[in-house]
């Protein structure tokens, strides 16, 4: 009975400290979340007046653009993966993997090569783990996101877009990532950024509307070079802040959780401790009376 007592105190004191870096990851994460919701949404308005900016010139003009003019047959396609470097947030990772893997599939059964650009060490750990390797890499830093990695994501992905595919570039690009909706609830996302397909935010126009006018200089092609850019690392820029208080929500719900069975735990081992304990001392008083009978016995 002294062993299995100390079993369960051990087991105690183990859950509790548990608990105990489990409770400051909570509360961490809790504090991180309320910026990472103000960057979005600092964030969002700007990355959707620069998408209706470059999908009003590519709809309401006869442009013809690389950037925004569909290829005639696509060899290759390019998948940005939006991961976490740190594991402990649930399902974080594996969700918006697994909808990347779907999305290589659907491209693959459509004749396409899948090239993968990734960002975050649970992305890069996954691929490493199955042998595949990948075009490139971003690790660090994706709880806390800065625009000069959006950068140097945009411009790899521009520079492969702008390489022909049978030199190692890609006919289209699509990015994958965590959308935060709210503190519950974080849905993987699949976008395709280039070449551009939709027009977001600009409405069909009335009869009695005007169409907008554009006036390029010095000519539309250099002013779509400049803007698609732009727009490229603002949409990058957007997912990875997206990704980054989806990883914070999650992470907090996961540790809650952990709290939560930590606590169960240590109330399910302190009544199995009180049971032992109560067993050793019903034990130890049968033995003082079986002695004590022994004794009058005896006499």
């Amino acid at each position: 009975m002294g062993a299995q007592l100390r079993v369960y105190r051990q087991k105690i004191r183990s859950a509790q400290t548990t608990k105990k870096i489990t409770r400051a990851m909570e509360l961490i994460s809790a504090s991180r979340i309320q910026k990472a919701q103000a960057r979005v949404a600092a964030a969002t308005p700007y990355s959707r007046a620069v998408t209706r900016a470059v999908s009003a010139v590519a709809t309401y003009t006869n442009i013809s653009h690389v950037l925004t003019t569909e290829p005639a047959k696509v060899e290759r396609a390019a998948i940005v993966i939006f991961a976490s470097d740190r594991g402990l947030a649930g399902a974080f990772s594996s969700q918006v993997l697994r909808e990347a893997e779907q999305l290589a599939e659907l491209l693959r059964s459509e004749g396409k090569d899948v090239a993968y650009f990734l960002v975050g060490r649970k992305a890069n750990a996954y691929f490493s783990f199955r042998r595949r390797t990948p075009e490139r890499v971003w690790t660090g830093g994706t709880d806390a996101p800065v625009f000069e990695t959006a950068r140097e994501i945009g411009e790899a992905i521009l520079e492969s877009f702008l390489r022909d595919a049978s030199e190692g570039g890609v006919d289209e690009i699509h990015i994958v990532y965590n959308r935060f909706v709210n503190m519950v609830s974080q849905v993987p996302e699949v976008v395709r950024v280039l070449p551009l397909e939709i027009v977001d935010g600009v409405e069909e126009p009335g009869d009695t509307d005007v169409l907008p006018l554009y006036e390029f200089e010095p000519d539309a092609d250099k002013v779509l070079d400049a803007l698609l850019p732009v727009y490229i690392e603002s949409r990058i820029y957007n997912a990875m802040l997206q990704s980054a208080a989806s990883e914070h929500a999650s992470r907090q719900r996961a540790m809650k959780s952990a709290s939560d069975n930590a606590d169960k735990l240590i109330r399910e081992y302190t009544r199995l401790a009180n049971n032992a304990r109560q067993s050793e001392i019903t034990q130890q008083i049968s033995e003082i009376v079986g002695g004590a009978d022994a004794l009058s016995d005896a006499k």
